[in-house]
């Protein structure tokens, strides 16, 4: 048996890292080795066997709190020693690090100023990156999306050999079940959904990151027969009231229901007509494969790292980069006016879940973990 740590800054069952941390570390359990979890915080319920260590560490600004969090799991571990050390987040001293995150050097050099990279904030998560990242650290890192591949090797120079592509980490319950028309009937029965209405579905929490104001305007610039018939929920842990104004701003209030995160997202996927996810910037995306498996038609944007696989699977559209909002409203009214492309975007998705290598990202991950243990 061994014993391997896991360090993250926050847990809460419904985000994408989260529930990838989730999975990986009971894979790792269920070989046989010991878990034990650093985090500043966990909601929910902590599975069976985990050594859950909540950070006793606070700070006015969370770079200085996540200094904290690092240097007090450095002392911990100096003193209870593991055999390997898994993070989530860019932290030193990690022999494998989770790559959820985008290049946080690109970032800050293209979309920042220049004065940016004087502040505290950016010699934080730009010293974090590079101890991960540097030619000189050995951590291995596991690899969402091939995108962010060459970025990192741009700032950094890290071998190829240090990195491992893993297959999107689908849940096997996002995929449809045999009564999944049951299931819808019954959903929409519960939420007041006719026949003819479109219920648009936009998951994920950080609203703002996600794209739901350009969801809203893509709603409200809809033909007004079509809009009459168009339903919009928001699934996510964020603030809702900055949208909420928006919503009301556009006439859309009652259209549109925001909702915090919940654990039967399966049944919003196959009651509702369209998943809607134009992020500003998204790693991977993982809602994407999961609506897709569900078979729920597509719309997204080209900077998701999982766009492509929309294409793939012809399960929906794409919005190309650079963003416009007209390209998206554009897309929305065609993909809500034509029923039978959408029978044909969710058959393409249904099919594609059948044969898809997109569910094993766990199986991976923990393989990378205890090969290398040393």
């Amino acid at each position: 048996m061994m014993h391997i740590a896991f360090c993250l800054y926050k847990y809460f069952p419904f985000g994408g890292l989260q529930r990838d941390f989730l999975r990986i570390a009971l894979a790792c359990q269920a070989r046989g080795h010991a878990v034990r979890v650093y985090t500043l915080e966990w909601r929910g319920e902590v599975p069976e066997g985990f050594e859950l260590l909540r950070v006793p560490v606070r700070a006015l600004s969370n770079h200085v709190r996540y200094a904290k969090f690092s240097r007090w799991v450095a002392d911990h571990l100096a003193g209870h020693p593991v055999e390997r050390v898994v993070g989530f987040n860019k932290m030193p001293g990690l022999d494998v690090y989770f790559a959820a995150d985008p290049c946080y050097e690109d970032k800050a050099r293209t979309l920042r100023s220049r004065w940016y990279r004087l502040s505290a904030r950016y010699r934080h998560f730009s010293e974090y990156e590079l101890a991960v990242f540097g030619v000189n650290s050995r951590t291995e890192i596991l690899l969402l999306s091939p995108v962010q591949k060459p970025l990192f090797q741009r700032y950094y120079g890290t071998p190829d050999d240090r990195f491992h592509l893993l297959p999107p980490g689908i849940s096997p319950d996002r995929r449809a079940p045999v009564d999944a028309p049951a299931i819808r009937a019954a959903f929409r029965r519960e939420f007041g959904l006719a026949a003819n209405d479109l219920l648009l579905l936009q998951l994920g929490s950080g609203f703002k990151t996600k794209g739901l104001d350009r969801s809203l305007r893509a709603l409200a610039a809809l033909p007004p027969a079509l809009r009459e018939r168009c339903r919009l929920f928001a699934i996510g842990d964020d603030d809702p009231k900055p949208f909420q104004v928006q919503a009301r701003a556009l006439a859309l209030a009652d259209r549109v229901r925001i909702l915090p995160g919940r654990g039967d997202i399966p049944r919003f996927l196959l009651g509702a007509d369209l998943l809607v996810h134009p992020a500003y910037s998204e790693n991977t995306g993982t809602v994407l494969l999961e609506a897709v498996v569900a078979g729920l038609p597509v719309l997204t944007t080209a900077v998701c790292g999982y766009a492509h696989y929309i294409g793939e699977a012809d399960a929906g559209l794409v919005v190309p980069e650079p963003f416009s909002q007209a390209d998206l409203d554009q897309a929305l009214a065609r993909m809500l006016a034509d029923d039978e492309a959408r029978l044909r975007w969710q058959a393409n998705g249904l099919a594609y879940a059948r044969h898809a290598d997109i569910y094993g990202n766990a199986e991976r991950a923990a393989d990378v973990i205890v090969k290398g243990c040393r």
